[in-house]
């Protein structure tokens, strides 16, 4: 099944949504795991924003997008300049991403404590400076 724009955009909210749950059930790990992953959606739904039905992408480009890399991910939506340039300008979006890129998709193996899963979802979520909320700008 091939996921549309909307449906990643979707599913960033849900996963989000997720990880509240989980952290508030004192599933510390799961829920961190899962809130990494709502940024992840998130910025797929920005690279598929790209997609123009009269350009076929680059054969290189389908599977290089196929990751988990946030920073990465980044790059293929075609927000590095951009994020560079919020990220100088805005003090606390800079704080927000700094604590989300060290999410990967290894955080399914590490232990959180209740401190860093809620951190997390704060910097995904806390609005207007919240990784989310800067995302959903370009998706």
């Amino acid at each position: 099944m091939a996921l549309t724009r909307l449906d990643l955009q979707s599913l960033a909210d849900r996963r989000m949504a997720d990880a509240k749950v989980l952290i508030d059930g004192g599933r510390y790990d799961a829920g961190y795991y899962v809130a990494g992953y709502s940024v992840e959606c998130g910025l797929k739904a920005c690279v598929a924003n790209l997609w123009k039905t009269e350009a076929f992408p680059e054969k290189s480009f389908v599977p290089a997008a196929y990751i988990h890399d946030l920073k990465k991910l980044i790059d293929l939506a075609g927000l590095r300049a951009v994020f560079d340039v919020d990220t100088t300008a805005n003090a606390a979006l800079f704080g927000c991403w700094d604590v989300v890129l060290k999410w990967t998709e290894h955080s399914r193996y590490d232990n959180k404590s209740e401190a860093e899963a809620r951190k997390l979802c704060e910097a995904i979520t806390t609005s207007p400076d919240g990784v989310l909320s800067w995302i959903k700008r370009y998706w």
